[in-house]
């Protein structure tokens, strides 16, 4: 019966393709399925790990706090005596995962609040303004923005960056690198702003501090963040520690002086035996910046603490015509700009002036409600700053 034959054969084709359909329907179940495992497993992890952190932080919750102390001295049994935070001295037990020997007298250690013994080592307390000296981000200042000074920055170079970069130099010619360079000079001619390019051309931490900052109310203070100051740049060495105003804290020492004087004098001390004291500093170097080097201390000035006396003058012809340049470079200024009658009329002004003039030029172009700086503009700037008395007039000889 050929018509039944061929029924059968249909039949069975029928069910072939349907079990193969049905196959690939549960081959595409099962690998959504898989998928559908793989992400609870993963999800299962982060939430176990999540629950491991948690449990980790309220154990840190539920353990009692540490109290601060101060070991004062060290027993031959093993024991210290150490001077809590709260006031008395106690002797007490050290545990056993702290080494003996990495105790030392004047250390901060933290003590069990129960059994008063020492469990964790502190690091040494730091002031949050020795903190906020450190400069972090290089300022933008290189040496191409100076104008003149080369034989300053030659000595700079050579007295504060060069053992910071090759120390090894001083070592095969067996001599000690410079310990301290001081730069003197009017207001205005470049001392701060050449430490700042020191700071941006080397990979030293840069830790600057206002002589003033040093002056503090209470006793000690001062003497204290002078200590911690230079702590912190042995840390982060190879440091540059500049210190501008260097007179507010540096000025002679008198025989007659009052309680707040006397305070200054402690903070002067120590700084003198942070300079050149039993302890070596390292690669610590040390600039200072001070408007009048006449009544500085001479125990300050002394070599040995600062070896080199660098100083700024005025800047001539050449020099004001190169920060001329400077200043002006990123300006939009004509181009048939006379900078020779501008040197000419700049006699006397320093590059701080000459940066103030500049400025002031804008500032005329912008009232004038014009983009294009002209010459005139430099006269009525110079005229302006003039009028105001901007001027800087030295004593004569006292930065001969």
């Amino acid at each position: 019966m050929p018509g039944s034959a061929d029924a059968r054969k249909e039949s069975s084709v029928g069910e072939a393709s349907y079990s193969q359909s049905y196959t690939r329907h549960l081959e595409r179940r099962l690998r959504a399925l898989e998928t559908e495992k793989q992400i609870l497993h993963a999800e299962r992890t982060r939430l176990e790990r999540e629950t491991q952190s948690l449990r980790t932080e309220l154990e840190k919750l539920r353990q009692a706090p540490l109290i601060t102390a101060t070991i004062i001295e060290m027993l031959d049994d093993g024991r210290a005596i150490v001077k809590s935070s709260t006031g008395p001295n106690f002797v007490v037990h050290v545990a056993s995962s702290i080494p003996r020997d990495r105790l030392q007298p004047g250390m901060r250690v933290a003590l069990n609040q129960r059994s008063f013994a020492v469990t964790q080592e502190l690091p040494p307390p730091k002031d949050p303004m020795i903190r906020a000296m450190e400069i972090e981000d290089a300022p933008d200042v290189s040496y191409a923005d100076i104008g003149g000074l080369k034989e300053q920055l030659r000595e700079i170079r050579e007295t504060v960056e060069l053992p910071l970069v090759r120390p090894e130099l001083f070592e095969e010619v067996g001599i000690e690198p410079p310990r301290g360079v001081l730069l003197t000079g009017p207001p205005g001619t470049g001392k701060t702003l050449c430490a700042r390019a020191v700071a941006h051309e080397t990979n030293a931490t840069f830790i600057r501090v206002i002589g003033s900052e040093l002056v503090q109310k209470f006793i000690g203070e001062g003497a204290r963040l002078v200590r911690e100051i230079f702590m912190l740049a042995k840390e982060k060495a190879p440091t540059i520690v500049f210190v501008d105003e260097l007179d507010a804290v540096g000025a002679h020492r008198l025989d007659i002086a009052t309680s707040g004087d006397r305070e200054v004098q402690r903070t002067l001390m120590q700084l003198l035996s942070e300079l050149d004291g039993f302890e070596a500093r390292g690669q610590v170097a040390v600039m200072g910046a001070t408007n009048r080097p006449d009544i500085l201390d001479s125990a300050l000035l002394r070599p040995g603490r600062f070896d080199r006396i660098i100083n700024f003058p005025l800047p001539d012809e050449v020099e004001r015509l190169e920060i001329f340049k400077i200043h002006t470079r990123g300006m939009n200024i004509d181009e048939d700009i006379d900078f020779s009658r501008l040197v000419q009329l700049t006699l006397g002004r320093t590059g701080a002036d000459i940066k103030a003039i500049c400025t002031e030029a804008g500032m005329v172009a912008i009232r004038s409600n014009r983009t294009r700086v002209t010459q005139e503009d430099f006269h009525r700037a110079i005229e302006k700053l003039q009028d105001r008395g901007t001027g800087t007039s030295i004593p004569t000889g006292l930065y001969c």
